[in-house]
């Protein structure tokens, strides 16, 4: 033999290493921390127990006490024939979650619950659910027995209302979690595994830190139930290593074979602290489990006839019938609800009808008083197996199918009770056929654990959809007991559908279709409401609404269309109230329209139309409208309002016609109004439990002209029955915020265009304008200093401002409005059209600052000759001193005016809030005075020729300092962007919240009365300056003064400083000669430089 090499001695040495390390630590995992007397204890104790990978060996250490306690569990095992593989799947079999556990009434309770979570009136909760988790945590492969294999496994036990405890992580540890509304226990087990000839069995040892008891049998749990402050946590809990749990699983899963049972049992002595009474454990087995159908005798027997006749589908329904039925099983029950409808049909006495069907009621199920509001059935484990007719001999196909019904309650999430596995008297375990040929899965149901199957299950998947059935599956239990305690009335349920799930959940567009049987009516309520105004024809030939489009494909367009219909937006009252509510939101989906059910996204689609039917001597899917040009086409929807006002039409199924020529709706709507016995026992007009005495009308906005007119859509839902019936309500008018349709949708980038034109234009006849007044002062040079330097300043921050700030120039508000309400998705800043734009407008608004500046320039240095010429007589020159003083005045009044203006206004609002958020998602100051400065700051540009007028009433002028092309069209330039917000159509944000409903971008300085009052006084402005030059000082003051007299003599000082008009230029041309004399830069050509000057 070869001596072993220095590779293999060095894996031998780190294998010896590794079992040395796990041999020191394991120990310390499973034994008892807590009797170090240093170890503190507090209310929750964490025992850090990891726990190992499957791969690597465990230590048993108390293999001892393991053998004593389970021996009669040990003496009646089989030897065990297993492999690797049959080992990596005893853990997840083994294992379940959210069991149920309970313990029989006695003197020692396992743990204590704080119901402090709620308030006085606990009826309105739920109660508290007591589940249990258990997971196989190690399966050790090595064998101490022939019939047994060691495994370790954590048990988690609480009580909850809503249902979250017990929570098991990756890492487990003694542990007991207490607070308000739960109570979380975690027991570390170790033990064997053995299996009987019937039975898989786990008997395991462990060990938890246990609540302690008071000795008072009565309230055991006192000190536990006291405020935290006066706890004493160190006395409160206490190790206990005595804990011994039993899991019994069958091995064969069947109908009547499906429980695990387990119970958990104190091994300490009954008179002890650390004694409690036996808690029993109840799960189902788990989808690891491979289920044995077995149970035809029992199916046939409850079927018999098959298919069983009920009154669950009507003749006029279709139910699926094709190969696919276990495929669209799994995708409609996937952790869904099956609504228990009410027994409103039910004519027997109070107790008869108020069973839910054979399952055991809780409190929160019998206080529904038999309405069954909120009570739902959750058909879980569905295990569907489809069956070929050549294997079965028929000529039809068929599956198997098995699943468990459990009853969920008022109260109880969808989640939590998707995952409950425990069984009780609400847990209906079933097997079943389904049969193509009649298309009814009919199924023999075993309440509980029990053995007895007395209950047959009825299941229909529909797909003839109506107004009064849009439901993707119906069922009914129905009794196989003939003992009158054991009898119920039909329990009946069905799966609710969303709109969107008739073309989703059902891929094949042959299978589903829909029936319309209101259209008799919609037409009459068409030729009620049809308008026969004369501007109503106007409208109808100047305007144009929702339509099919031009695009490849029939179904193709009706699904744009049908896209177009569909609302999903909040809405307000109309009339509008006066005190503030809280906005509903409408969500109008369109199920069919025309030809079409669904829809249908490729133009490309070669589908044929889906198959639409009505009943005899109705219309078909489109007819002839009034005007014979266009088609009314069929159509039906589903409405749902929210907020309270609506409760009672919340939930709408409609079905009409649709007329393209003026955008209206007519329809009929059904409401579900089935309720208990007593409550409809008088109400009379009642289609299967609907009340369909509703009229629906709908007015969509044109596609047009969208710019004139608000883009709103208004709903009016009235009821048809008398004041006196009970389920008559008051007609409801609403009014939508804003809608953008299909097309429309790219309006936000067109009017982003079309307001970039805008601004190129305006700014660009703005800088034609400057350049007027500069070719007009070139030849006249004595009018220069007339020029207002403050009108200019106030066009230069004007044009400084965007170049700064990145604003928009001319339409600043339009702008900030426009990104208020466009949807970031859009992402229009990418577009290298749109960066053209804005930096063709930048390169503008530069050039538009810098001539006017050059102007500035020129008055500028024409003021200075001036005094130059005079130095002694500053007076005579003109200044914008008292005119700055003067504006500065005006404007600071006006400014203060209508901020207490805003803020009054502001104040009278309901809802007061300090800021909001804009839907980029920035917050903003509701009272910022920075935002109102910045807004007045529009307004001062807007006058801007009022330092102007000003400056010609101080300066005494006889001259024409403006041209006309330029004070005139500057004017206009500013009052275009007003003139545009008054014809184009008012945009509400329809991304705000309705927190931000008293948030308007239009209020206040920007009102429609601001954008009318504005042009008004700037062309008033306008007129002042043409009259100031059109006439000289002393017409207008012998105008004003009537008679005679001037305000100020012909040889006053005034008119001794306005010499000649050729006296003028040649003191300027002195004093420019005179100047560079001084300052040495006469030279021979000066006569060239007196030219320039």
């Amino acid at each position: 033999m070869e001596p072993p090499s220095l590779a293999s001695l060095q894996l031998t040495t780190f294998v010896l290493l590794l079992s040395l390390i796990f041999s020191f630590s394991l120990p310390m995992t499973q034994t008892d921390p807590t009797m170090d007397p240093t170890m503190p204890r507090s209310r929750s104790v964490q025992m850090p127990g990891l726990i190992p990978d499957d791969i690597l060996p465990h230590e048993y250490t108390r293999f001892a006490k393991v053998q004593r306690v389970c021996d009669s569990v040990l003496s009646s095992g089989i030897n065990l024939q297993f492999d690797h593989n049959r080992i990596n799947a005893l853990k997840p079999q083994l294992s379940f979650v959210k069991g149920d556990w309970f313990q029989d009434p006695a003197h020692a309770p396992l743990m204590p619950f704080d119901s402090s979570d709620t308030n006085s009136n606990t009826s309105a909760l739920p109660d508290p659910l007591s589940l249990t988790t258990f997971l196989l945590t190690h399966i050790d492969p090595r064998r101490n027995f022939k019939n047994a294999l060691n495994v370790t496994g954590a048990l988690g036990i609480g009580i909850s209302r809503n249902g979250t405890a017990p929570e098991m992580g990756r890492y487990l540890s003694t542990e007991f979690k207490f607070w308000p509304g739960s109570s979380d226990l975690t027991i570390i087990f170790e033990g064997v595994y053995t299996e009987s000839d019937s039975e898989m069995v786990l008997c395991l040892v462990g060990q938890a830190m246990l609540p302690t008891r008071e000795s008072d049998p009565k309230n055991p749990w006192q000190k536990w139930l006291k405020k935290a402050d006066t706890r004493t946590t160190h006395s409160l809990l206490d190790q206990d290593d005595n804990i011994a749990i039993t899991l019994r699983y069958p091995k064969s899963f069947t109908l009547t074979s499906w429980a695990v049972h387990g119970e958990v049992r104190s091994l300490n002595p009954s008179s002890g602290t650390r004694y409690f009474d036996p808690v029993k454990l109840i799960s189902q087995l788990g989808a690891y489990s491979n289920y044995q159908f077995g149970s035809e005798d029992q199916v046939l027997t409850a079927c018999d006839p098959y298919p069983y006749q009920d009154d669950v589908i009507k003749s006029q329904l279709e139910v699926y019938k094709g190969s696919s039925f276990c495929g669209f099983l799994d995708g409609f029950m996937s952790e869904q609800m099956l609504f228990v409808v009410p027994n409103w049909n039910c004519t027997s006495n109070d107790a008869y009808c108020k069973k839910l069907g054979p399952f055991l009621t809780n409190r929160a199920t019998y206080q529904t008083n038999g309405g069954f509001f909120g009570v739902a059935i959750m058909m879980q484990d569905v295990r569907c197996e489809p069956r070929d007719p050549a294997v079965t001999g028929g000529s039809y196909g068929s599956a198997r199918v098995s699943a468990v019904f459990r009853v969920v309650p008022p109260g109880v999430t969808q989640y939590t009770a998707f995952h409950r596995t425990g069984i009780s008297g609400t847990t209906l375990s079933a097997e079943g056929v389904w049969n193509s040929s009649t298309g009814q899965l009919c199924m023999v149901g075993c309440l509980g654990s029990s053995d007895s199957c007395r209950s047959r299950i009825c299941l229909y998947m529909p797909t003839t959809f109506s107004i009064n059935q849009r439901s993707l599956l119906l069922g009914q239990v129905t009794s196989l007991s003939k003992e009158r305690e054991d009898s119920h009335y039909p329990l009946s349920f069905e799966r609710p559908s969303h709109p969107s799930e008739l073309w989703t959940k059902f891929m094949a567009s042959s299978v589903i279709s829909y029936q319309y049987t209101k259209i008799k009516q919609a037409s009459a309520l068409l030729e009620r409401n049809e308008p026969s105004a004369f501007g109503d024809v106007i409208a109808k030939s100047l305007l144009s609404y929702p339509r099919k489009g031009d695009e490849l494909g029939e179904l193709y367009r009706l699904s744009n269309l049908a896209d177009d219909l569909s609302l999903h937006v909040p809405a307000i009252p109309d009339p509008r109230p006066s005190k503030r509510t809280k906005r509903p939101f409408v969500n109008l989906e369109i199920i069919s329209l025309g030809s079409m059910l669904g829809r249908h996204w490729s133009a490309t689609a070669q589908n044929g139309p889906l198959p639409i039917d009505s009943k005899p001597g109705e219309l078909g899917p489109e007819q002839e409208s009034t005007t014979g040009q266009e088609m009314l086409m069929n159509v039906s929807a589903e409405l749902i309002l929210t907020g309270e006002p609506y409760h009672n039409i919340s939930t709408l199924y409609l079905e009409g016609l649709y007329n393209p020529v003026d955008g209206r709706m007519y329809l009929i709507g059904c409401r579900d109004v089935r309720a208990t016995w007593q409550v409809l026992s008088g109400i009379a007009n009642l289609e299967a439990g609907m009340d369909c005495l509703i009229e629906v009308k709908i007015e969509y906005p044109p596609t047009t002209a969208r710019w004139l007119i608000n883009p709103t859509a208004k709903i009016s839902i009235s009821s048809q029955r008398k004041e006196d019936d009970p389920l008559h309500f008051n007609i409801t008018n609403l009014q939508t915020l804003p809608i953008l349709y299909r097309s429309q949708r790219e309006d936000i980038l067109s009017r982003r265009s079309v307001e970039g034109i805008l601004r190129v234009l305006t700014l660009s006849l703005a800088i034609a304008c400057i350049g007027s007044q500069l070719y007009y002062i070139t030849g006249k040079s004595t009018v220069i200093p007339y020029i207002s330097v403050a009108m200019l300043a106030v066009q230069a921050i004007g044009y400084s401002i965007p170049l700064i700030t990145g604003a928009e120039a001319l339409f600043e508000k339009i702008t900030s409005e426009r990104s208020s309400y466009e949807p970031p998705s859009y992402n229009i800043e990418k577009s290298q059209w749109y960066w053209a734009m804005d930096y063709l407008v930048k390169i503008l608004v530069m050039f538009a600052f810098l001539i006017t500046l050059r102007l500035g320039q020129k008055v500028w240095k024409s003021r200075i000759r001036m005094l130059t010429r005079s130095p002694l007589e500053q007076w005579r020159v003109p200044n914008d001193r008292k005119v700055f003083l003067i504006c500065l005045g005006v404007h600071s009044a006006g400014f203060l005016v209508a901020l207490l203006v805003h803020l009054i206004n502001v104040s009278r609002r309901p809802g007061h809030q300090e800021a909001y958020v804009d839907s980029q998602g920035k917050s903003h100051k509701l009272h910022d005075l920075g935002i109102q400065l910045e807004e007045y700051i529009g307004l001062v540009q807007d006058f801007f020729l009022l330092p102007q007028i000003i400056g010609n009433y101080l300066w005494k002028i006889q001259c024409k300092p403006l041209t006309k092309a330029y004070y005139i069209g500057i004017t206009f330039v500013r009052l275009f962007p007003h003139l545009y917000d008054c014809v184009r159509a008012p945009v509400i944000n329809p991304y705000f919240g309705e927190e931000y409903e008293f948030v308007n971008t239009s209020s206040d300085f920007f009102s429609k009365f601001g954008d009318v009052m504005i042009p008004l006084v700037s062309i008033l402005f306008m007129v002042a300056v043409y009259v100031q030059q059109r006439w000289n000082y002393e017409k207008i003051s012998s105008t004003v003064k009537s008679g005679q007299k001037k305000l100020v003599s012909m040889g006053s000082r005034v008119y001794e400083r306005l010499p000649s008009m050729s006296s003028f230029e040649a003191e300027l041309v002195a004093s420019g000669v005179k100047e560079a004399e001084i300052t040495g830069d006469f030279r021979k050509d000066a006569p060239s430089q007196l030219e320039e000057i």
